[in-house]
């Protein structure tokens, strides 16, 4: 396969791997030239035994990626068997050196090492036999290159792994994230049109002539939040779909959200009342969305699970911190608990904003929230 970058073709793949082992021959070739040159000091077979031994150990790079153990050993052997045959010297040890990098550079450190360490038992014992062309000092440099490639393989092999796990991880990350920004944006409005059908049908049945006007505004409502439901589904599915835009659409500074989810639920028969202060500027984007995120997941709570009647919502702004209430005069959400998606989802958002969020029973009764965002950077008031 041929890839294309700046107008030149480039092989890729196996002809990647053929292109190398072609290049690597003809410098390992080039630089043994002389024995096809000048006075002879073997016979032309012992010559061509010793070509045909270079070509077998460069073409075996072609491979070096399918099966590095293999091609690092075979190079190993065949090296061996050219410098004790061959009268001509060469650098055709070189082949052997980057076969194994790449045995190393897979992730095959203990067969690295092993394969390092008969390359240089091997020269050694060469040495030792009256080789005169490999003395103790030229054995001690390429031992210390074999070390020097094995570290640089295993290095590279490292940081590939690395980059690896920390793609998986922000993959986990990312599909955490857009499970919560769904099960925010869609289970609330989808939570909410259920209390309101229940509860318009509930009062339709105990008063039909008061309950139908009742109905009706209820009907609206959940008309305008299965519109909301919908709006919001759309907006977070198009920044998914685009990376590296800007974070989900946020609530206004001005508070207006806070009276927005306060009448919302109280058309679940909620006495729902809020209070918002602090002055100055506003908190980030990412601060309000999640401020926003556990006023709303509170709500849905309280009105699925707690059998309330009223709960007070406050949220107060001060220098590089928000704090979030949420306390309801029910009986706490234990099947929100239990489902894992609700509490734990708000007490994540606030985890990874560095502050912390609590859940549980109210010292006057009930259940209550808090939420403590804290925040370094500032946004002016919309």
């Amino acid at each position: 396969m041929l890839s294309a970058v700046s107008g030149v073709r480039r092989p890729s793949g196996r002809a990647a791997d053929a292109a190398f082992a072609g290049g690597v021959f003809l410098l390992v070739g080039l630089a043994t030239l002389h024995s096809l040159l000048g006075a002879r000091e073997e016979s032309w077979g012992a010559t061509a035994m010793g070509w045909a031994l270079i070509f077998a150990a460069c073409a075996s790079l072609a491979w070096r990626h399918r099966y590095p153990v293999a091609v690092t050993a075979f190079t190993l052997v065949v090296t061996g068997v050219y410098y004790v045959a061959s009268a001509y010297d060469g650098p055709l040890m070189v082949v052997y050196v980057i076969a194994l990098y790449g045995v190393a550079a897979a992730g095959r450190l203990r067969s690295a090492v092993v394969l390092g360490l008969l390359g240089v038992l091997g020269t050694g014992a060469g040495t030792l036999a009256g080789n005169d062309d490999v003395t103790a000092v030229a054995l001690f440099m390429f031992t210390g290159w074999l070390v020097g490639m094995v570290s640089l393989g295993w290095a590279r092999h490292s940081r590939l792994a690395y980059a690896r796990e920390a793609e998986r991880r922000a993959a986990g990350e990312e599909r955490l994230r857009i499970a919560r920004e769904l099960h925010d944006v869609v289970g609330h409005h989808l939570s909410m049109i259920n209390v309101q059908a229940a509860a318009a049908l509930r009062r339709m049945r105990k008063n039909p002539e008061v309950g139908v006007p009742q109905a009706e505004t209820a009907l609206a409502e959940i008309k305008r939040s299965s519109r909301e439901a919908l709006g919001d589904l759309r907006a977070t599915l198009g920044i998914l779909r685009r990376p590296g835009e800007a974070a989900p659409l946020a609530p206004a500074a001005d508070g207006a959200w806070l009276d927005e989810l306060a009448a919302s639920a109280r058309l679940a028969d909620l006495d729902v009342r809020t209070r918002i202060g602090g002055a100055g500027h506003a908190p980030p984007t990412e601060v309000r969305l999640a401020a926003y995120r556990v006023v709303q997941e509170s709500l849905t709570n309280v009105a699925r699970h707690a059998h309330a009647t009223r709960v007070d919502v406050r949220v107060e702004c001060a220098p590089g911190l928000v704090t979030v209430e949420v306390v309801d005069d029910g009986r706490g959400p234990a099947r929100a608990e239990s489902s894992g998606s609700g509490i734990a989802g708000m007490r994540e958002r606030a985890r990874a904003l560095g502050g912390e969020l609590t859940a549980g029973p109210a010292p006057g009764g009930g259940f209550a929230v808090r939420a403590v965002l804290p925040f370094t950077g500032t946004e002016p008031r919309s």
